[in-house]
């Protein structure tokens, strides 16, 4: 299980995690959109090679061309490839044995390096994963311009390439309904939100990206520095709406929190989007001391576990929508019981 689900990190009652990502590309190279089957062939060969000495020992690589679409979904769901690469058949993925880092390669740029860690701990990412920029660009030659910076397919990605973001549990605003204020001044800022799987994806559970969208002027550490402020100033927030609902309705957020403890346990039937609505809940009732003897690391590995492809790995077979259901409930169950 990826070390983001299972560990704990700072802050991580509201923090579930800290992911940097670092768009390059190759000198004198056409972008993946472009490439040939052999140019495609390539890079892949291009970037893994500084990895020949790792490679299933520390790192392991999948080829997308060779790898099952159901261990591509299965990675998607740990966060460790976008759903574009698993659209591809000229890409592929080095990832770390601990799933901390992962490189993708032909996804919308030659590489994408990212790093991912419990709770609020935007600047450790970014470390490990320039130590890896750094020991790629030794043995590559990256597409750098003097004024520009790192170049990349998309111009919003120009300049550092890189987005900081940090994935944060924010029920309390929801329910006060304070959350649609703080999301609108986050964006009037220069930060962008997301839902859990990124750009274009729903927000479920309570569950929400923050991540900048400025990568061209300021400098890695100015963007870190600005999304940890912000993300630490939403944490304070979040906590305030806490405690107001603790202090004036304590009885009725019990009874919701309790309410859902008692579905994830019993419920026959479990969609995916319930799931994720009970979980929050879940998770709040842990933090606040309302559930008791349940870790926040159960409750990641029952959000990733529960997920559709997840279930279909655990039944080892193709699964209508509605068997999928009925097995999300049986995990939930034996993982909760």
């Amino acid at each position: 299980m990826s070390g983001w689900i299972t560990e704990k990190g700072p802050q991580n009652e509201i923090v579930l995690s800290s992911r940097i990502r670092l768009a390059r590309n190759l000198k004198d190279t056409p972008f993946p959109i472009y490439l040939k089957e052999a140019q495609s062939d390539k890079v892949v060969d291009s970037v893994k090679s500084p990895f020949a000495n790792t490679l299933n020992r520390d790192y392991y690589l999948y080829n997308m061309d060779k790898t099952d679409l159901l261990d591509k979904q299965i990675l998607l769901e740990r966060h460790l490839i976008s759903k574009e690469l698993v659209k591809s058949n000229s890409g592929a993925a080095i990832i770390s044995k601990d799933d901390i880092i992962s490189i993708m390669v032909n996804e919308e740029d030659h590489i994408r390096i990212q790093a991912i860690l419990p709770g609020l701990q935007i600047m450790e990412a970014w470390k490990l994963a320039d130590g890896i920029d750094n020991m790629l660009e030794e043995q590559l030659d990256y597409a750098y311009d003097e004024k520009l910076g790192y170049l990349t397919c998309c111009p919003t990605n120009v300049g550092t390439g890189m987005r900081a973001s940090s994935m944060v549990h924010l029920p309390a605003l929801n329910l006060t309904g304070s959350i649609g204020k703080i999301l609108q001044t986050v964006t009037q800022i220069g930060l962008t939100i997301r839902g859990l799987y990124g750009e274009g994806t729903e927000i479920l559970g309570n569950l929400f990206q923050i991540s900048n969208q400025i990568t061209l002027g300021p400098t890695e550490e100015e963007i870190i520095d600005n999304t940890n402020g912000v993300t630490n100033q939403i944490i304070e927030k979040e906590r305030e709406a806490r405690n107001i609902l603790l202090n004036s309705n304590r009885i009725q957020l019990e009874d919701k929190i309790l309410r859902s403890w008692g579905i994830l346990r019993n419920a026959k039937i479990i969609t995916s989007q319930e799931c994720m609505k009970l979980l929050s809940d879940i998770r709040l009732g842990v933090d606040l001391d309302i559930i008791k003897g349940l870790s926040i690391s159960t409750i990641n590995e029952i959000m990733i576990d529960t997920q559709s492809a997840g279930i279909s790995k655990y039944a080892k077979k193709e699964l209508t929508a509605e068997v999928c259901d009925i097995l999300r409930a049986q995990i939930i169950k034996e993982k909760l019981c």
